[in-house]
């Protein structure tokens, strides 16, 4: 529901002011008149926007979450409670939850009130709380929120974990390399400069780039910064291309599975609609062309159609699965553990692959100053042999 603003006066004749949740003005006019408030002016007021630059904090979110479980299943009114939450915050998170907390006092539900802060509260999650609020079991569905929305960040972590050091070790290479080929490579080179020997394929090859290098170093910025602006460019104009191309890697495929059966059987056990469940949960998982699959289904399921018959382009497994709690009719249960193994297999592959990226590094590194000491070293030993 929209929100209004009004000014106006009360029995006594006192001026008065506040907000009201309504459908309409005749509504505001209606409920205020209840309230002996005779109003001067009615106003629709628009969602504050610095809530919604706020960006969606998992670990802020899954307090929230947990907290406002534990409040409700002891009884304490949900206006109150949100009250009391917001004393656990700071800044724009707790001025944003004291106007939630208003809005619902005000008599707005709570989900209506969240998707107006999209997205610090994701979409699926209004929509479990929607979900929750008509079959009356708020407090577990809040608490199933808090334990997912932690799940998922404990993955998220160890996914940026996984990449933080193989990123580390590239940087600081690159970093040691340039340095090798601008400062240290020209110093020595001025030896063989002056000899006017002829020298080795490999000393001119060390030559030519560390003369590039010196010369160049800002062009070889740009054509980097220019590439990867065109490949960003091309992947938002063609974003089916790349993820398209990752589904095909066991690695990736496990990590866009284990989000779309993990955020499906969610919302499923939460009470979300299935249409509703398959559109949210294909947004989740992070890869276009999946979504596109499961979008193309949601007509084809609207009609009648099984999910399992539906969905195209998904592994055997996956479909087995799907159609096999579909007819059992615990296709929430079989997703969530489908997700958990999906989830395992894609940490054991990331493992696996952190071990091999440092030997691997540390390879390269080898090899590149493995080359840069033989350009160097080589001529030195022919100059030796010409004196002798």
């Amino acid at each position: 529901m929209p929100e209004f603003r009004y000014i106006g006066y009360n029995r006594k004749g006192r001026r008065v002011k506040g907000t009201v949740v309504a459908d309409t003005i005749d509504d505001v006019l209606q409920r205020l008149r209840s309230k002996d408030i005779y109003p001067d002016t009615v106003e629709p007021l628009p969602v504050k926007r610095s809530f919604l630059r706020i960006s969606t904090n998992k670990e802020r979110l899954a307090l929230f979450s947990r907290q406002l479980s534990i409040l409700l299943s002891s009884g304490v009114p949900l206006s109150e409670a949100l009250r009391s939450i917001s004393g656990e915050f700071s800044g724009d998170w707790k001025r944003m939850i004291n106007r939630i907390s208003e809005r619902v006092q005000e008599g707005a539900s709570l989900s209506r009130t969240l998707k107006d802060y999209n997205p610090v509260f994701p979409e699926y999650y209004s929509s479990m709380i929607e979900a929750a609020e008509q079959s009356g079991n708020l407090p577990e569905v809040l608490d199933m929120l808090a334990e997912f929305i932690e799940v998922e960040r404990s993955i998220n972590s160890k996914i940026t974990g996984a990449l933080l050091y193989p990123m580390f070790m590239v940087i600081i290479s690159v970093f040691v390399l340039s340095f090798v080929f601008t400062f240290v490579v020209p110093k020595i080179i001025r030896i063989f400069d002056a000899s006017k020997a002829s020298l080795p394929f490999v000393t001119k090859v060390l030559i030519k780039v560390s003369h590039i290098m010196q010369g160049y170093w800002w062009l070889i910025g740009v054509i980097a910064l220019a590439v990867g602006y065109l490949l960003w460019k091309i992947h938002k104009a063609y974003p089916q291309l790349l993820h398209g191309l990752l589904l095909r890697f066991p690695l990736f495929r496990s990590l866009y599975y284990s989000r779309f059966t993990g955020t499906f059987g969610f919302l499923l056990k939460g009470g979300v609609p299935v249409i509703k469940a398959l559109e949210l949960s294909s947004r989740s998982s992070g890869n276009s062309v999946l979504q596109k699959h499961c979008t193309e289904a949601i007509q084809r399921v609207s009609e009648g159609a099984s999910i399992s018959s539906s969905i195209e382009g998904i592994s055997p497994v996956l479909r087995q699965l799907i159609s096999t709690g579909e007819q059992s009719g615990s296709l929430s249960e079989l997703m969530l553990k489908a997700s958990g193994s999906y989830r395992e297999e894609f940490l054991r592959a990331t493992e696996k692959i952190t071990t091999l990226i440092e030997p691997v590094i540390i390879l390269i590194m080898g090899f590149m100053v493995g080359i840069i000491v033989f350009g160097v070293l080589l001529p030195i030993f022919q100059l030796n042999q010409l004196i002798h």
